[in-house]
């Protein structure tokens, strides 16, 4: 084993971004145990489909456990000894935290504290965790920096990701476990999951059904590729977080701490209309879609935008995957993944 592998914990791993994250790693040298509780939010077949292709590649393997499940989390950490810990298991998404509120709450909650803890039980070189756009909530200057005040959650998926983001300041602090939570932006891209905008247009529109526009279609959004998000991550899992000698507490910069701590934007930093996003789906497809305009939908914001100049800085890496490039790749595993 070379030096610079490293034993790693991806959770979420049967996931749309775990998924590829898992196989990036191992591609890297590095040994990946997953977890993940292939929970029914949506298809769990699709799951199946991406474990398949993991359990096939050298250094992966994988295990059925919940975050919940304290002891066995606990057990895992002490047999295992990671030295990096990925933490992309959550509940995801906005609309469905208007209708099962709880599910946020045990998942990117409870879960996300039995991950900390663990950390601070078996120590670990880095943590790193999944966060969200959704965290800038009201705020509309644009773009979305992690120096801004997100303090205004327009979601509970947004105060759940947002509380994650203190939660792991307080372990920084109080045990000096290096974190850093990074604030993806609209991830898209093949094996993508079935709730999101790209996945229920085609869907739809290879169907022949009409699609839900929100907001008239006025929504702006930094769809991220998520080859360029794995890479983001990959590339910061090394650069582990260290206190901020600058920081003052006079004048508190919300990205960084005296704690070992940081936050990051991943995010293509480039907004897209609604309506142009939809247009390359239609170009990929060869079809025209037909649009049911809907008002804009509780919890959601009108657009989104992230600022990358730290994730510049720091690691040298800026997401860059044009959308139409992006579109077609999804659009072309989504014809052969489903025969359409």
């Amino acid at each position: 084993m070379d030096q610079s592998s490293k034993k790693i914990l991806v959770t979420g791993a049967a996931g749309f971004i775990g998924f590829h994250l898992s196989q990036k790693l191992c591609s890297q040298g590095h040994t990946v145990i997953g977890i993940d509780n292939i929970n029914d939010y949506y298809d769990p077949a699709l799951k199946e489909s991406r474990l398949a292709i993991l359990n096939e590649v050298e250094g992966f393997s994988f295990q059925k456990m919940d975050l919940q499940e304290k002891e066995r989390i606990d057990q895992l950490f002490d047999n295992e000894k990671f030295e990096y810990v990925v933490n992309l298991a959550a509940q995801a998404g906005v609309r469905y935290s208007l209708v099962n509120p709880y599910a946020y709450i045990d998942a990117n909650i409870t879960g996300f504290l039995n991950i900390l803890e663990a950390c601070r039980h078996y120590p670990v070189e880095h943590l790193v965790y999944a966060s969200s756009s959704s965290v800038y909530g009201a705020n509309t200057r644009m773009p979305f920096s992690v120096h801004h005040n997100v303090d205004h959650p327009v979601s509970l998926y947004a105060a759940t990701k947002k509380s994650n983001e203190l939660m792991a300041h307080t372990y920084s602090n109080l045990y000096n476990i290096p974190t850093t939570g990074l604030r993806f932006f609209t991830v898209y891209g093949p094996y993508g999951r079935p709730d999101m905008a790209l996945f229920l247009f085609t869907k739809a529109i290879l169907e022949g059904r009409p699609i839900d526009v929100y907001n008239n279609g006025e929504m702006k959004r930094d769809f991220t590729y998520v080859d360029d998000i794995v890479e983001g991550i990959s590339k910061l899992l090394p650069h582990v977080a260290k206190p901020n000698p600058e920081w003052n507490g006079m004048q508190p910069d919300a990205a960084s701490s005296f704690a070992p701590y940081a936050i990051y934007n991943i995010g293509n930093n480039n907004p897209v209309k609604l309506m142009d996003f939809i247009e390359a789906i239609e170009e990929s497809l060869g079809k025209k879609a037909e649009k049911n305009l809907m008002p804009i939908q509780d919890g959601d914001v009108p657009a989104t935008f992230a600022d990358v100049e730290d994730l510049i800085r720091d690691v040298g890496f800026k997401p860059a995957t044009p959308l139409k490039e992006g579109v077609q790749k999804f659009i072309d595993w989504y014809r052969a993944y489903y025969k359409k």
